[in-house]
């Protein structure tokens, strides 16, 4: 996405058009679209044409770019985990270990990242109903290896709102639930994590649409992407316009929500009553 973005501004730049950036590289219009948006993988031979294109000349420059492409190039620790995945869901766990900045809103279910090992496996399998232990475990896998982004030094920023259904709605057994809860009462403390609570008493929310992901880069040509996640598909979304909506969804959520504070001793009653 960062190369994508920094050929798109050289592009740009130039006055050329899609159709005469495809032409240079013998692809099509929609091929350099894809490009842009890093949503394919880059030749160095097409980076190359499309940098002289351009006019870059510079070979620091240059040899920066032909970098940047051979590192779009190499698959993410998480691929190997991809005959377990839905084919659109490696995207999001490699914008997920990119971003500086994640915001949710949760309802079915607690986030990926603040699930335990226990509830994680509840979930997984009530979503991969029929799959080998095997590959429930490998799943598994996958989800704790995602969360240790947030406990290391450095670490992303993450603000979620969790809906009250997300907490009552039950996986696994009582001890699974109640491990759940004390988690996240005890992660909410992290310096680097801002967890609310939206309780049923407050009514109808902004949240009206469902979950959602906002992932914010700590590049500048990267916008940021809105993840909404299908039954059998996902979609990115950066376009300004509509990452604003979320942005304003989330913001009222963020608001009508009690803070943090409030939220762990939500999270406190609901353990008593587990």
């Amino acid at each position: 996405m960062l190369l994508g973005s920094q050929l798109r501004r050289l592009r740009e730049a130039r006055g050329i058009t899609r159709e005469a950036a495809g032409y240079s590289i013998r692809a099509s219009e929609s091929k350099i679209s894809r490009m842009e948006l890093g949503r394919v993988s880059f030749k160095t031979r097409d980076v190359e044409d499309l940098l002289t294109l351009y006019g870059i000349t510079d070979e620091q420059e240059r040899a920066s770019l032909l970098s940047l492409a051979r590192e779009a190039n190499v698959a993410g620790w998480w691929h190997s985990y991809s005959d377990v995945l839905p084919s659109w869901f490696p995207t999001y766990v490699g914008l997920e270990g990119a971003a500086t900045l994640i915001r949710v809103y949760e309802v079915q279910f607690v986030h990926g990242l603040l699930q335990t090992e226990a509830y994680a496996r509840a979930v997984v399998r009530r979503g991969m109903k029929g799959a080998s232990e095997a590959d429930v475990e490998k799943r598994v896998a996958l989800r704790l290896e995602r969360q240790k982004y947030l406990a290391e030094a450095g670490g992303p920023e993450f603000h979620i709102v969790l809906d009250e259904a997300a907490l009552r709605r039950p996986y696994g057994d009582r001890e699974v639930m109640r491990g759940q809860l004390q988690h996240l009462i005890e992660v909410s403390t992290r310096p680097n994590v801002r967890l609310q609570v939206m309780p049923f008493g407050f009514g109808g929310h902004s949240g009206e649409s469902g979950a959602f992901t906002i992932l914010s880069f700590p590049e500048s040509d990267l916008s940021d992407v809105v993840y909404l996640e299908q039954l059998t598909s996902a979609l990115y979304l950066d376009k300004r316009e509509d990452v604003a909506q979320y942005e304003k969804a989330l913001k009222e959520l963020q608001q009508d929500s009690p803070g943090p504070d409030e939220s762990r001793d939500l999270l406190r009653g609901l353990l008593q009553l587990s």
